[in-house]
């Protein structure tokens, strides 16, 4: 599919480069408060991505079967750093939420790994079972599990917006791959109500939702919500022009990283962030397509996993910024400041880059029927 693979490669370039450009504007002051250089996050985000796209070019080659080998490893090694994250002393506790490790100069956010872990995992062991996917113990049990224990991990860091994204996905690829809607809805209306009773005990969390429902109440905890709606007003439909955003100037926090958005839609307009959210569909619309088209369940299952972790983190950022959605520390793809992140997603593109590289034209495809009907329905 050297056509779908080329309009992937040109929505994510134009991506990429849109966040360099907007991060150069949003992190100006920042970086010049904070580390006297107005430039120092722009520095540091060309060399995350100069690291991107050589791990990106890495994990094109691979052969997307060697995930499926390699998914114990993996997913241990990803288990073991969400672990090690959690430790006090080693694990750095920033918000009230302990999700970074420091290595020196470098700093990585371990979900971001598990979250790719969790799609490796979950999608190999639904390849390996077939059509035993629709009886109980093996279609709901092992990969509820799975899913189960990294939930667990990244909810204990707190962290409330990852733990929602990776269990959305881990169903979604449960239930593409045949398990019965019959078993996962009850599951998955359990594990909703115990999230929901976690927040209500959580008093910042429950503000948090509160300030959503009515930021006119409580406008401490509202404050960035309230402060990224009015870049959006004071933006409009063509924004008030490159590098004059007011909010940046401190006014707005996080507006490098979680909160990028925003600046953009000042900056550049309404028609800009629009266009923004074309270019995330266009990439749900050629992971789907690759999905489909792969010649195995492994790959359609890894498909569609890495192509919805890309497309809800997209979904989430955009709806907490614009005030569709509770305030939560959730990156925006390709944009927002972070290695991490960064890395990740410009390797889940190769990922499906690979599977695309792979697709036989006229070949047969091998999938149990029950995933040939579930994704013939999407």
């Amino acid at each position: 599919m050297p056509k779908v693979s080329a309009v992937l490669i040109t929505v994510v370039s134009i991506l990429l480069g849109i966040g360099l450009v907007i991060l150069a504007s949003a992190s100006g002051v920042m970086g010049l408060q904070h580390h006297g250089d107005s430039q120092f996050f722009i520095k540091r985000q060309m060399i995350w991505l100069l690291v991107a796209i050589v791990a990106g070019i890495i994990t094109a080659k691979f052969d997307y079967h060697w995930w499926q080998k390699w998914a114990v490893p993996i997913s241990l090694f990803s288990l073991l750093l969400l672990i090690i994250v959690l430790i006090p002393g080693i694990g750095s506790k920033i918000g009230g939420s302990r999700r970074w490790l420091h290595l020196g100069p470098v700093s990585i956010q371990p979900s971001e790994l598990g979250k790719f872990a969790v799609v490796i995992a979950i999608s190999s062991w639904i390849a390996s079972i077939g059509r035993r996917v629709t009886r109980y113990p093996e279609g709901l049990a092992v990969p509820l599990g799975i899913l189960g224990i990294f939930v667990v991990l990244i909810f204990a860091e707190p962290d409330y917006g990852t733990t929602i994204l990776v269990a959305t996905v881990g169903v979604i690829i449960m239930f593409v791959g045949g398990t019965l809607l019959g078993h996962i809805a009850p599951i998955a209306a359990v594990g909703l109500g115990v999230i929901c009773f976690f927040i209500s005990q959580n008093k910042l969390r429950m503000d948090r939702i509160k300030a959503f429902m009515d930021p006119n109440a409580n406008p401490d905890i509202a404050h960035q919500l309230n402060q990224s709606k009015i870049s959006f007003m004071h933006g409009g439909v063509w924004g008030v022009g490159y590098g004059n955003s007011a909010q940046k100037q401190l006014f707005l926090p996080e507006a490098h990283t979680d909160f990028i958005f925003a600046i953009l839609g000042e900056e550049l307009g309404l028609i800009m962030s629009l266009i923004v959210v074309v270019l995330f569909i266009i990439i749900l619309i050629c992971g789907i397509i690759i999905s489909i088209r792969a010649v195995d369940m492994f790959g359609k299952l890894l498909g569609f996993g890495v192509t919805f972790l890309v497309a809800m983190q997209a979904v989430i950022n955009i709806g907490v910024v614009t005030g569709c959605l509770p305030t939560k520390g959730i990156a925006l793809p390709f944009i927002s400041y972070g290695g991490s992140s960064l890395i990740i997603s410009v390797a889940l593109v190769c990922v499906l880059l690979n599977i695309s590289s792979h697709t036989l034209k006229g070949g047969d495809d091998h999938s149990p029927s029950v995933i040939k009907d579930r994704i013939h329905r999407l």
